[in-house]
C-alpha cells in the first residue's frame, strides 16, 4: 500500500471516529389507537478521491444514506390503519456531488431533497394502497443485501464519488462521470399511486404509477411492477430476493424500459453472505454485481461487517463500452450510542471503443451514521 494511500486512508478513519450521538426522538400515542413519531440520521463523512493526477479531499454527506429527518402519524380504524409519511434531506453536501471543479455547497436545501409525502392505508385483507411523493414499487429492487456494510458498498458505486469526472491518458478531464458510468438501474421516488399486496407465503407483488412532481417543467411517467420473497427460516440460511420492471416515457427523450432484481443469502451459523444484482436497460446497456460479506460480535459494542465487491457494467455510456468496480467496506455498530461508523475504499476503471484511454481512479469514505 503506498503511503498517499495509507495517509488517505489515516485522514479517513479520524474523521469517522469524530461524529457522536445527541439526542433521540420520543413516540406519543393516543387513546384511540393513534401515534406519532419523529426521527431522523446524520451520516456525515470524510470523502478522498484520486483521480490518477490529483487528490480531492472535502466533508461530505454519504449519499448511500444521506442526512434525513421524518415523522410517522398513525390511526387506526378497526383492523385498518391510515398513515401519513414526511421525510425529507437536510440538503448537505452529497458524497456523489462533488466533482474536481467544485465542492459544491455545504447546504443547499431543495425541494427536490423531499423523499416522502405520503398517505398510505394498510388494510388487513385487501393490501395497502399510497399516494404522495414516495417509493415506485421498484424502489430497493435492487438491493437486496445481509452483509450489514450497506454504508460503505453497494451495487450503487456512483454513490460515494459518483460527480467525479475520469481523467484520459494525457491528464486532462473527460467529459465521462463515473455516475454516467455506473447505474444500479433502480426504482426511484416520484409522485405516484401505489399498490402493495399482503404477504403471500413469503411473496408481496406491488404496482405503482407516478410522474417527477418535484422537478420543473417535467412531463416523465413511469409504471412499474415488482415481485419480491423474503424467508428468514430456511434452515441454517435467510433467503431475499426481488424482481421488478419499469417502463418511463417523457417527452424529448426516448421512452425505455428496465428490468432489475437482486438476491441475497444468508448462512446464519457463520455470518456469511452472498449478494447478486443486476439490470437491463433497453436503450443503454446492463450490469451485473455481486458481493460477499461476513458479520459477526466480534467486540462487545455490536456487530462488525466487513465485504468485498465486483462491478461490471457494459454500454452504459456508449455502445461497446465497459464499466468496471470493485471495493471493501466495514462497518462497526455501536449499539449503545445507535451508531454505526464505516470505512469505504472503491476503485473505478471505464473503457469505450475511442481512441481515448480513462485513467483509473479510486475513493476511500470515512463516516458514521447517527439514528435518533
Amino acid at each position: 500500500m503506498s503511503t498517499k494511500l495509507v495517509l488517505r486512508s489515516s485522514a479517513a478513519v479520524a474523521a469517522a471516529l469524530l461524529a457522536a450521538p445527541a439526542f433521540a426522538g420520543p413516540t406519543y400515542t393516543n387513546d384511540n389507537g393513534g401515534s406519532f413519531r419523529w426521527y431522523g440520521q446524520f451520516n456525515p463523512s470524510y470523502q478522498s478521491f484520486d483521480d490518477g493526477v490529483e487528490d480531492y479531499n472535502r466533508a461530505v454527506d454519504n449519499s448511500s444514506s444521506n442526512s434525513r429527518i421524518g415523522f410517522w402519524v398513525e390511526q387506526a380504524f378497526g383492523e385498518n390503519t391510515l398513515k401519513f409519511h414526511f421525510e425529507t434531506a437536510f440538503g448537505l453536501r452529497a458524497s456523489d456531488g462533488t466533482d474536481q471543479t467544485t465542492k459544491g455547497d455545504l447546504t443547499n436545501w431543495r425541494r427536490t431533497n423531499l423523499r416522502h409525502v405520503d398517505f398510505q392505508f394498510e388494510t388487513a385483507k385487501y393490501g395497502t394502497f399510497s399516494a404522495g411523493q414516495g417509493s415506485m414499487a421498484t424502489d430497493g429492487i435492487t438491493g437486496a443485501d445481509f452483509s450489514g456494510t450497506g454504508l460503505a458498498a453497494s451495487n450503487s458505486v456512483p454513490d460515494i464519488g459518483g460527480g467525479f469526472f475520469f481523467r484520459d491518458g494525457t491528464g486532462a478531464l473527460s467529459t465521462v462521470a463515473i455516475g454516467d458510468a455506473f447505474t444500479d438501474i433502480d426504482g426511484s421516488r416520484l409522485g405516484r399511486v401505489r399498490y402493495d399486496s399482503n404477504n403471500f407465503g413469503g411473496f408481496t407483488f406491488s404496482a405503482s404509477y407516478g410522474t417527477d412532481i418535484l422537478a420543473d417543467n417535467n412531463d416523465r411517467e413511469t409504471y412499474d411492477v415488482a415481485v419480491r420473497y423474503s424467508n428468514d427460516d430456511l434452515g441454517a440460511f435467510a433467503l431475499d430476493a426481488g424482481l421488478g420492471a419499469a417502463w418511463t416515457e417523457q417527452t424529448g427523450s426516448q421512452d425505455r424500459r428496465d428490468i432489475s432484481g437482486s438476491i441475497a443469502l444468508l448462512h446464519k451459523d457463520t455470518g456469511i453472505s452472498l449478494a447478486i444484482a443486476g439490470g437491463d436497460r433497453d436503450i443503454s446497456g446492463n450490469y451485473a454485481y455481486a458481493k460477499l460479506g461476513y458479520s459477526a460480535n466480534l467486540i462487545a459494542a455490536g456487530s462488525t461487517s466487513f465485504s468485498v465487491d465486483y462491478y461490471d457494467g457494459s454500454d452504459l455510456v456508449t455502445a461497446g463500452d465497459s464499466s468496471e468496480s470493485w471495493g471493501i467496506g466495514a462497518v462497526q455498530k455501536i449499539d449503545r450510542f445507535n451508531l454505526e461508523t464505516y470505512i469505504a475504499y472503491r476503485e473505478y476503471s471505464y473503457a469505450d471503443t475511442s481512441a481515448t484511454t480513462y485513467q483509473d481512479a479510486n475513493v476511500i469514505l470515512a463516516g458514521a451514521r447517527w439514528k435518533f
